[in-house]
């Protein structure tokens, strides 16, 4: 029997939500114009929809995303139910609540899924506190994914402590996936950004693979 597939990338489109610049499309050859094909030009940010962060994101030196190992982007996984956290922070003994063990990759399914993803504009979100990233680290995470635009809870957002533990501690993050329709439990995870050379991120399509024996 083939495995079920779920698709957990946002569509990447003008009006999506997303930090800075908002992504461009220009047609530059089209069908309905007289031209033999239809030829699109996208300006996006390596940071736009479902992307992965490689540790180039916050150091300086570190490896860039052509070069994360497809063993940490590729393998089993663990999506973690923290639907039911109150805060805007996610700390050490929530991860412990939803059953974090030694996964290698761990995914945060917060109330963001089906909040604050679903917003046209950036409102209140739910994201990692520092002592969490760090028992991540502990647990010898190698890849973490969180439903929103950046890992780090708000309080973060000026000095991004979040992100500062895990570049530096090798792990890729996983950010702006869509959980809301993925129940917790095990999966196979395939995450691949595409081969920007030197680059600290890129967007990446997102599949979960239920039943292969992750």
């Amino acid at each position: 029997m083939a495995p079920t597939m779920h698709d957990i990338s946002v569509p990447d489109h003008p009006g999506m939500l997303h930090y800075g610049r908002k992504p461009e499309k220009t047609m530059v050859e089209s069908i309905a114009n007289g031209d033999p094909g239809n030829v699109s030009r996208w300006l996006i940010g390596s940071h736009t929809g479902t992307h992965v962060d490689a540790p180039a994101h916050f150091v300086e030196g570190a490896t860039t995303i052509e070069d994360v190992p497809l063993e940490t982007l590729v393998g089993p996984a663990v999506e973690l139910d923290l639907t039911s956290v109150a805060s805007s922070e996610i700390g050490p003994d929530d991860l412990i609540a939803a059953g974090l063990d030694h996964t290698e990759r761990v995914l945060l399914k917060t109330p963001n899924s089906t909040g604050a993803l679903r917003e046209a504009e950036k409102s209140p979100w739910v994201g990692l506190g520092e002592a969490a990233a760090e028992l991540l680290v502990e647990r010898g995470v190698r890849l973490v994914g969180i439903d929103y635009l950046t890992i780090d809870a708000p309080a973060g957002e000026v000095d991004w402590p979040v992100h500062h533990v895990l570049c530096g501690a090798g792990v890729a993050i996983l950010e702006v996936i869509d959980l809301s329709d993925v129940a917790p439990g095990r999966y196979t995870l395939a995450a691949l950004p595409i081969k920007l050379v030197g680059s600290e991120a890129a967007p990446a399509r997102t599949v979960l693979l239920e039943g292969l024996g992750a």
